[in-house]
């Protein structure tokens, strides 16, 4: 018969140790999805975070807070990455891509958000357990208390060292070097590029546009929005957008100012033409409100998109108006002849980095040789269909000179029968003296709080 085992070499033992499991809260654990989505796979956080958000089960001040964490976040992580390569035993650009996006989340709580030091460092590191292991949770730990120990303020002193200067606004604004000196070469001063800098880090408030024929702007200031100042269909709200019956029922979106001016003012330009054609019309903005302006003045209104997911959406807001699918560059074959074409062209969208704060970190020089080349080829396809005297809008988000005036003086050069057409005339008179460039309008988030949106029109002689 066996012996039983002593009971007390089984309690003499040294406990082990336990792990209790990571209870990271959703707010941060959603936001950690979209950042990683949008820096590794490159998703883009303005179409990620709103549908992830509207299937969470977050409350209002949850969403507020991942919303601002993410937007927030992919502003600043330039700078961020700067302060923790300060405190990194090894190279920050060697460290795992998915420790890095959670770092950064937490270096946007402890320097640009309200949140307690001791809250920012502990609810960070255990998002960290849940989403990287406990290893690595732990060098994530000693690398959070470590730049906390620092104000912002502290920080800045040290940047504002640096004697490059750009350098240190690439560091201290969190944008790339290249786009500073783009900005540079259409602004002049150093000084200005910098407070455009700033704005671009600016959290920008919805802007609503009401659609002639379905709503005035009269009725977005009666659900509480404040009148743009320069363009007569919008309007700035505070709420959320998605919750307002004029957007449920489609009778009025939501569409940056600029964008806005945009439209109406090619409207105003194309007025004496009978056909319109929206060529690069997703994700259809400009494509609602023009096909709204063209059916209150009895004009014919296409639109076309590339992309079939994209053009869905536009079909959705040009009141039964025609889209096709064809590629931009061959127009030609629809065989048809337009008054009045506005291509909003793909472009490297530099002029809209507070609403896609990523494009600053994806967009590179090489990209914008590509889009150059393409703007061209699309500026082409639409002088080859347009009708005589019939006018072509050329419209980007971006303030590069490469996208704007230059392509416009190469256009005016391989097409003799085209001339320029000034649009000072059907700018708002406010904005006269500071949004015209060589008869172009030329917007700018830190003067005109819209999006950097550039328009020139070209007229084709008879």
């Amino acid at each position: 018969m066996g012996h039983a085992c002593p009971r007390v070499k089984f309690l003499n033992k040294p406990p082990r140790k336990s792990f209790s499991a990571p209870k990271p809260d959703a707010s941060r654990l959603l936001a950690y999805d979209v950042l990683h989505e949008v820096n590794r796979n490159g998703g883009y956080s303005n179409l990620l975070l709103p549908k992830i958000l509207s299937q969470s089960a977050l409350d209002e001040r949850d969403r507020g807070f991942a919303t601002e964490l993410v937007y927030g976040t992919l502003r600043m992580q330039g700078r961020h990455d700067w302060i923790l390569a300060q405190a990194s035993d090894r190279p920050w650009e060697e460290v795992d891509p998915a420790l890095v996006d959670v770092a950064r989340l937490g270096a946007h709580q402890l320097f640009e958000m309200r949140v307690p030091t001791h809250a920012a460092v502990s609810a960070t590191v255990e998002l960290g357990r849940k989403v990287l292991g406990e290893s690595k949770a732990s060098f994530l730990n000693a690398i959070l208390r470590k730049i906390s120990q620092k104000t912002l303020d502290e920080y800045v002193s040290e940047i504002m060292l640096i004697k490059d200067d750009f350098e240190r606004l690439s560091i201290l604004h969190s944008h790339p070097q290249w786009i500073i000196s783009a900005y540079l070469d259409q602004l002049g001063s150093l000084d200005e590029v910098e407070k455009l800098l700033i704005a671009n880090n600016l959290a920008p408030r919805p802007t609503l546009v009401s659609w002639p024929g379905l709503s005035t702007q009269d009725d977005l200031i009666q659900v509480g929005a404040t009148a743009t100042p320069f363009s007569p269909y919008g309007a700035v709200f505070d709420g959320s957008p998605a919750s307002l019956d004029l957007v449920i029922a489609r009778k009025a979106g939501v569409q940056d100012e600029g964008s806005q001016l945009v439209a109406q003012i090619f409207s105003q330009v194309a007025a004496d033409q009978e056909t319109w054609l929206d060529l690069c019309a997703g994700p259809g903005g400009k494509a609602a409100l023009l096909a709204a302006i063209a059916q209150s003045k009895n004009i014919e209104f296409r639109a076309n998109e590339i992309s079939e997911v994209r053009a869905k959406l536009v079909r959705q807001v040009v009141q039964g108006a025609e889209v096709s699918t064809v590629d931009a560059r061959e127009l030609s074959t629809l065989g048809k002849k337009y008054g009045a074409i506005l291509a909003d062209v793909p472009c490297t969208g530099l002029g809209a980095l507070r609403r896609r704060p990523e494009v600053r970190w994806r967009r590179t020089v090489s990209d914008l040789k590509a889009l150059v080349i393409l703007q061209g080829e699309i500026i082409d396809a639409a002088i080859e269909n347009l009708l005589p005297g019939g006018v072509l809008g050329y419209a980007t988000c971006s303030p590069h000179l490469s996208e704007t005036r230059i392509a416009v003086s190469e256009a005016l050069k391989r097409h003799p029968e085209m001339e320029l057409v000034d649009l000072t005339s059907f700018i708002h008179a406010e904005l006269r003296s500071s949004a015209v460039d060589r008869g172009a309008l030329t917007l700018w988030t830190h003067r005109h709080n819209t999006d950097a949106m550039f328009l020139s029109v070209l007229r084709k002689k008879n």
